[in-house]
């Protein structure tokens, strides 16, 4: 198997590192900014948040046009810093945490799959991020 181009998308995200994790792995938050557009959204989300614990989610389009099952398993569990997982297709995942007083650096470095140009992959999880940092960044608990 050839090895798969990794990419890198990041964010600072104006809270601390608890609130930033908190929003990152509880379903009830996730399912709110999960979108990399306003006319998609998550409507289902579970997460077990332990190495081997599982996690998935239902992304679909609004009107309902189309949508797909996104999931896979954890690697790696370090709360407030790391979370590693395998994708259900084998692509790996690694997201960082990184705290400093009110801001966290999220750094997100997938394998990218070989269906679509790896700018369009970039671009797609840059959204999500974006959208993560918008709803962090207004949400109050």
């Amino acid at each position: 198997m050839e090895s798969l181009k990794k990419v890198t998308v990041e964010t600072t995200i104006q809270a601390p590192v608890e609130k930033v994790w908190e929003y990152w792995v509880e379903p009830t938050h996730i399912k709110k900014w999960n979108a990399a557009s306003d006319d998609w959204h998550t409507p289902i989300a579970e997460n077990d948040l332990r190495v081997g614990g599982e996690f998935r989610s239902r992304m679909e389009a609004k009107d309902g046009s189309f949508g797909f099952d996104f999931g896979g398993i954890y690697d790696e569990v370090k709360v407030h810093e790391v979370i590693a997982y395998t994708l259900g297709d084998g692509r790996k995942v690694t997201i960082t945490f990184k705290g400093h007083d009110n801001f966290t650096k999220v750094i997100e470095i997938f394998d990218a799959e070989t269906e679509n140009p790896i700018e369009m992959q970039q671009q797609g999880w840059q959204a999500i991020l974006d959208n993560f940092k918008k709803y962090a960044e207004q949400t109050t608990r």
